[in-house]
């Protein structure tokens, strides 16, 4: 006996309540902009700024016994990484830890430096404190407007495949199902806080990555009918698309969600920001795949006949099956 989460042909109108779809989406997006431009995001010390220390020490490291013994010194966001590598020494056991910038300096003060390696030696008396560095403001904005470019490259990348894969309207479709699910995604972190560093970034181009293998499947499937099917209406033929297709992305997305969940629960403090990220993105992701960006098509409308020599004028691209 298999387990099916969509029994048989389905037959579901996606687009019979569009504007429904719609509102929700522009509401939800509105509203984010509005946490976003009030509220702001909770930036990590990668955004902020911050004093990084490394540890040594030849007992095994107790992340929880370092943060008991940091919290007492009121620094702020301590973030507490163990750091491995092949090349360690059996009894090697190697420490990162990040302290956010003191109000009004750079960095963390000597003094307060010393305090930490106080309340660090308590725990563990034969520690070493072989590396102190600052990151300052200037090096942290530099990193935010990293971090944008890198968003910004990645959708741009994605607006360019599409239109060779497919079509113009394909690739505006897809991109606009991008932006949705990252804006939606930093209205949420807006919204409840969650510490906003160079981890989120790195979910944020992994949520554009899942959404985007989400839409074009759909997008191909919806090409292939427009090749089968030149009578049907446009609106009956993403119908039919999104519904020969919503198995496989509900399964995928449930397999995936399946994986973020147990990482969440059991992973630790420090990929939980990552993996709720995640664990939205997948949602929105979905989402928009079957939502936005077949909405998108519907509302700018694609080339019916593919048959034709000309169906690829201006896209020499058009028929490249992977």
């Amino acid at each position: 006996m298999r387990l099916k989460l969509i029994k048989g042909k389905t037959n579901y109108n996606f687009f019979g309540k569009w504007k429904l779809w719609l509102g929700i989406s522009s509401t939800l997006i509105i509203l984010s902009c509005v946490s976003l431009f009030f509220q702001g995001l909770n930036y990590g010390i990668d955004f902020r700024g911050g004093t990084t220390i490394r540890t040594e020490s030849e007992i095994t490291v107790n992340v929880s016994q370092y943060r008991q013994a940091l919290d007492v010194l009121n620094l702020g966001d301590i973030v507490i990484t163990e750091v491995f590598d092949p090349t360690f020494r059996e009894n090697q056991n190697v420490t990162q830890i990040r302290i956010e910038a003191q109000e009004g300096d750079e960095s963390i003060t000597a003094s307060t430096v010393k305090s930490v390696e106080v309340a660090l030696s308590a725990v563990d008396p034969g520690i070493k404190f072989p590396l102190v560095e600052s990151v300052g403001p200037k090096v942290s904005s530099e990193l935010v407007k990293a971090a944008v470019w890198a968003v910004i490259s990645a959708i741009g990348a994605v607006l360019f495949y599409i239109w060779l894969r497919f079509e113009w309207q394909f690739a505006l479709g897809a991109v606009l199902a991008l932006v949705h699910d990252i804006i939606l995604t930093m209205g949420i972190f807006s919204q409840v806080q969650i510490k906003f560093d160079l981890a989120i970034i790195a979910a944020l181009l992994t949520i554009v990555g899942y959404s985007l293998n989400d839409t074009v499947v759909v997008f191909d499937r919806v090409r292939e009918n427009l090749r089968k099917y030149k009578k049907k209406n446009l609106s009956e033929v993403l119908n039919m698309s999104i519904n020969e297709t919503l198995a496989r992305t509900l399964m995928t997305s449930v397999t995936t969600l399946l994986a973020l969940i147990s990482l969440y629960v059991l992973g630790g403090d420090v990929i939980k920001g990552f993996v709720f990220a995640m664990i939205w993105g997948v949602l929105v992701g979905t989402y928009s795949s079957i939502f936005i960006a077949g909405t998108a098509l519907l509302y700018l409308g694609v080339k019916r006949d593919w048959s034709k020599s000309s169906a690829n004028k201006g896209n020499k691209f058009g028929n490249i099956d992977a």
